[in-house]
């Protein structure tokens, strides 16, 4: 299984899975041509993606799931619940070969799998991803809401991780924000912070992610990033090689947090 980000923050959200036997877009929060041509340089062809499975309803995830559909022909599943929040402020548009999913059971493409667990952010039916090739496990955990019972044992199950890295709780604190953001970013249905994030992972070393806070700084620490999508930095994981996080989604701006848009190479899980 390898997998990259193609973009991550509040400018748009998606990510890239593939086996041996299927292709997958997690979310599409960012134009077709973007989504097409940052595929392009590493040498996959948007056309060849077998689906496009939708996180929840804010437009940095969902705002081009029509265009993908309309324009590339790529089957596009969501829940029901969160195809009609996305559809009533997105202007998805026409989405031919939607396919609605109930997010109690796997979804199957080929030889990968995807486990959903709802969690709880300010939308419709907000899910966390597990993906599965039946050796490893993949989590896309953006947009957590909170520590919310249960994610920590998810953590420990799990081989690589794309995880929320959203703020600084000072610079959020202290920016020009207003209230009702900062209070929504904090709230227990926003995002966790970057210290969160970080104890999340430290607190499950030895049990799965065995990289802890360290393994975020690697990622976004020591001030603002941006690397294009034909940025070289990533990490790669093997077999036999201890579980690390392979990204870190990052998106505090204009005093909130640095923001981190990493397009990383491919990792191999």
């Amino acid at each position: 299984m390898r997998c990259f980000s193609v973009s991550s923050g509040s400018n748009g959200n998606c990510i890239y899975v593939e086996s041996d036997h299927a292709r997958l877009l997690l979310d599409a929060g960012i134009s077709g041509k973007q989504t097409a041509d940052r595929l392009a340089v590493r040498g996959r062809d948007i056309r060849r993606i077998d689906a496009v499975v939708i996180s929840h309803d804010h437009s940095d995830h969902v705002r081009s799931a029509g265009i993908l559909a309309r324009k590339f022909g790529l089957p596009v599943y969501m829940t029901a619940r969160t195809y009609k929040a996305a559809q009533s402020y997105s202007s998805l548009g026409t989405i031919a070969d939607l396919r609605l999913f109930d997010p109690s059971g796997p979804l199957v493409f080929g030889d990968l799998s995807i486990q959903c667990m709802p969690t709880p952010h300010d939308a419709a039916e907000p899910l966390a991803f597990v993906v599965t090739d039946g050796r490893c496990r993949l989590g896309m955990l953006t947009d957590l809401g909170n520590l919310f019972e249960g994610l920590g044992d998810l953590m420990a199950g799990l081989d690589a991780a794309f995880l929320e890295s959203n703020y600084d709780p000072d610079m959020l604190r202290d920016g020009p924000y207003p209230a009702f953001l900062k209070a929504r970013i904090a709230g227990e249905h926003g995002h966790i912070s970057n210290i969160e994030a970080g104890e999340l992972v430290a607190a499950r070393t030895g049990e799965g992610l065995e990289e802890g806070a360290e393994t975020l700084q690697a990622f976004g620490g020591g001030g603002p990033a941006d690397v294009g999508a034909d940025g070289d930095e990533g990490r790669t994981i093997g077999e036999g090689q201890q579980a690390r996080i392979v990204g870190a989604h990052m998106d505090g701006t204009d005093g909130a947090g640095c923001r981190l848009h990493r397009q990383l190479a491919p990792h191999q899980l």
